[in-house]
């Protein structure tokens, strides 16, 4: 019987006693102990093992535990790390639930503290006067969980981290799992004022002021509130996707995705790769783990991560894009990459510009950084990691566009399958309903809307966009991956002239593509099409040739 795949098993007790798959992640607690830092910010995207490593410092950690058999066998073991094992007070907790409305945010956060409190109730057994108040006080806040109010509770985390050092006479471990989500759910249900203020000053508390801290760490998409929460905790280490520390340690490296793999009868092939790898975490090239255990599972290939998480986050950010954003967005939908400035050490809503939200991208997995132009400048090369990130770059596209996505599907399957009337009314239909940020005023914006489109065709096409190709610039070029579908050459055309015959107009970009050869470079079946347009209303013209 071959070990049952972890798909969703996050505590690392359970991943151990129960049999499942493991990958042995552990040297992770080394190089934290080795380092040193006091407070360790860790950002990575979704479902990339944030929280079953940090489930796996706890067990490591809690002096309550006994986590002997847990790590038997495991590469910390065999380091001078070992005597560590279970010799700390540990808090553990997670903000991963807290979303919603206010209320249930701050409901969820208090179920995590009074878990704790729970667990650690024989601490406040023998409190003196003072310490009696503090506790009845803190208490008292954490039962009342439906008041949507999280100030009285920001002496929570630190007053059990004193209670901890006093009755273990040992400094504490502070573990916080999706610290940002309440501030992402906040900023998106618009009332991030009302719960941030609360929140920071509990982290504030515990990882800065705290005298009971030994080492904590958090993990998080991204670095949200700078200058509110992390502004004087001049302690904490920030480590991105782009750098180097515990690079390998989120995520499958090759070697670990090849070995899951071949355990369960299957092969690292181009097909496996182009779907799930494409990810560059410092110098390290890594597969996201949970598309690769679901493919295990499944055996089949096809996009897992992108159903596990909504992206309201990034549509709220590219709904307050500026224009800047919106033509390097095309230019990435229409050759798969793009050089640009991104910062990545503050939210977009907190610092509200195109720099950050490229950072939002790359640190929530839409992106990967391939190469750093220059450091100093934060100036990067982007692109879109891999197959399943692209399918999700399609719903992305097409919320850019205001259009439905099934709107997109049937125009571009009608293309593919060379459907010229349904083509053509589903234009028509799209062009009714394009949004009015694209003017659609000349030549160029409906060349411009159409690109944004063809993010749909990128997994079977490759996509050229005003090049020097025979003897012109065509507008766009699609030249087909699959011998099944016809690659495409399209010219656009357009007049503020409503006397203008469409027809004609059509007729005449088809000749411009014959003439200039636009379509020199293509092989097998190759469509030529003419869109002519006035205002909101288009002709297409279409011509089948074999090369």
């Amino acid at each position: 019987m071959k070990k049952t795949i972890p798909i969703g098993v996050v505590n690392y007790e359970q991943l151990r006693k129960e049999n499942y798959y493991f990958v042995d992640k552990s040297m992770m607690i080394s190089d934290f102990l080795k380092r040193k830092n006091t407070a360790t910010l860790i950002t990575r995207p979704r479902r990339f093992g944030k929280t079953i490593n940090l489930s796996m410092m706890a067990s490591f950690f809690d002096i309550t535990k006994n986590s002997k058999e847990l790590f038997e066998d495991t590469q910390i073991m065999e380091t001078e790390y070992a005597v560590e094992l279970n010799q700390y007070p540990t808090i553990f907790i997670s903000f991963a639930d807290a979303k919603g409305d206010l209320v249930n945010i701050v409901r969820q956060i208090k179920n995590q503290l009074q878990n704790e409190y729970r667990r650690f109730d024989y601490l406040f057994k023998d409190l003196n006067e003072f310490d009696k108040n503090d506790y009845q006080s803190i208490k008292e806040d954490l039962m009342d969980k439906n008041n949507g109010k999280i100030e009285a509770s920001i002496d929570a985390l630190s007053f059990l981290m004193v209670s901890l050092e006093r009755y273990y006479n040992q400094k504490v471990m502070v573990l916080i799992d999706e610290y940002d989500t309440p501030f992402i759910e906040a900023h998106v249900g618009g009332f991030y004022n009302e719960i941030k203020n609360g929140i920071s000053n509990m982290l504030h508390n515990a990882l800065k002021t705290s005298t009971s801290l030994r080492y904590a760490m958090l993990t998080g998409i991204q670095r949200v509130a700078k200058e509110n929460i992390f502004s004087d905790l001049n302690n904490l280490v920030v480590c991105t996707v782009k750098d180097k520390e515990y690079s390998n340690y989120f995520g499958f490296t090759e070697e670990e995705t090849k070995a899951v793999l071949e355990y369960y009868d299957l092969e690292l092939n181009k097909e496996v790769k182009e779907m799930y790898n494409g990810y560059k975490f410092g110098e390290c090239e890594i597969y996201n783990p949970w598309s690769v255990l679901n493919y295990a599972f499944k055996k089949s290939l096809e996009p897992y991560w992108v159903n596990t998480s909504g992206n309201k986050m990034i549509r709220n950010a590219m709904e307050k894009s500026n224009q800047s954003f919106k033509q390097d967005y095309e230019k990435l939908i229409q050759t798969g990459r793009l050089e640009t400035f991104v910062k990545m050490d503050t939210s977009f809503y907190e610092v509200n510009n195109t720099e950050s939200l490229w950072g939002l991208l790359v640190n929530a997995g839409y992106l990967t950084i391939t190469e750093t132009i220059s450091l100093r400048d934060r100036y990067y090369v982007l692109k879109i990691p891999n197959e399943e990130v692209q399918d999700e770059f399609k719903n992305l596209t097409a919320y850019y566009l205001n259009l439905e996505a099934i709107d997109l599907s049937q125009l571009f399957n009608n293309l593919k399958y060379e459907r010229i009337e349904e083509f053509e009314k589903k234009y028509q239909e799209i062009l009714l309903t394009i949004p009015s940020y694209h003017d659609l005023k000349d030549e160029n914006s409906y060349h411009m809307m159409v690109l944004g489109m063809c993010a749909w065709l990128s997994n079977d096409y490759e996509i050229s966009s005003n090049q020097e190709v025979g003897k012109g610039r065509c507008d766009i070029i699609l030249k087909s991956k699959q011998e099944q579908y016809p690659s495409c050459v399209l010219e656009f055309k357009y007049t503020k002239d409503s006397s203008v015959n469409l027809d004609e107009l059509a007729d005449l970009a088809l000749k411009q593509i014959e003439e200039r050869k636009y379509d020199i470079s293509l092989t097998g079946k190759v469509i030529h099409i003419g869109l002519a347009h006035y205002q909101k209303e288009a002709v297409i013209k279409w011509k089948g040739k074999q090369r």
